[in-house]
């Protein structure tokens, strides 16, 4: 299949939904002022019809110009990550179907889709990164939960597989633990799925360089250990899982 034009309408997207839209101009749409959303929308329709090259093509930039003003209007009010990643993955959505009219490779498409989930190995990858999640760290909290208390003194501890008090800002920030743990164990399935081993190494000892401090000031043997218990748990249930789907799978 060709991604020639698919490439560039992401990169007219890339370009016109952030480095050519100052914040100034974001402050506006989140006014809703219709000029701001005219002129955004605006760019991004002569950005694909400029990259794209086909000027007998004139239906591009009025479908760039109509979807955009319509996703990003409706998109107003809405802050966060969610909201965020929505929009983004339905301007995405519109440059694919975009692409595939403009090159006419909807069958080809359909059938490389097909082919892709029928594949055992993706569905392996899939469940796998699914396991590191939330499966994982109810798995360590509840092989750990019987050195918590021994370990805990007046203050909760904060580890990388538990989630610090939202009411006590002195543990730190809300749930930022569990989402550390889930990061780590992503990455290093994806280090080990790709066959990057040593990089897995380097983050379990940049992790340690970081929890170094607080095991320092803590000088309790007994929160060492507990800290080293849960680390080498979230690290163990990666490494094992990865290296067990690309035995299993991906050999």
């Amino acid at each position: 299949m060709d991604y020639t034009i698919l490439l560039r309408l992401v990169c007219a997207h890339l370009l016109s939904d952030f480095l050519l839209q100052p914040n100034a101009l974001v402050k506006k749409k989140h006014e809703k002022v219709v000029w701001a959303h005219l002129l955004h929308s605006f760019i991004h329709a002569a950005a694909a019809y400029l990259f794209v090259a086909q000027w007998q093509c004139w239906y591009i930039p009025v479908i760039v110009f109509t979807t955009h003003l319509l996703i990003d209007w409706l998109k107003v009010g809405h802050k966060g990550l969610l909201p965020f990643v929505a929009d983004q993955l339905c301007h995405l959505m519109v440059i694919v179907v975009l692409w595939l009219f403009l090159t006419e490779q909807f069958y080809g498409f359909a059938l490389q889709l097909a082919a892709l989930f029928a594949s055992s190995e993706v569905w392996a990858v899939i469940i796998a990164y699914l396991l590191i999640l939330k499966p994982s760290s109810l798995l360590i909290g509840i092989f750990i939960e019987r050195w918590e208390d021994n370990a805990k003194s007046k203050k909760k501890l904060l580890t990388n597989f538990s989630s610090p008090d939202e009411t006590n800002p002195d543990t730190g920030l809300f749930n930022a633990g569990r989402w550390i743990g889930y990061m780590e164990r992503m990455l290093i399935l994806t280090f080990i799925l790709v066959g990057q081993f040593e990089a897995v190494g380097f983050l379990l000892a940049a992790k340690s360089v970081f929890r170094y401090g607080d095991l320092k000031e803590a000088k309790d043997i007994r929160m060492t250990e507990y800290v080293l218990i849960g680390t080498l748990c979230s690290f163990g249930i990666a490494i094992l899982l990865g290296i067990g789907v690309k035995c299993l799978f991906l050999s």
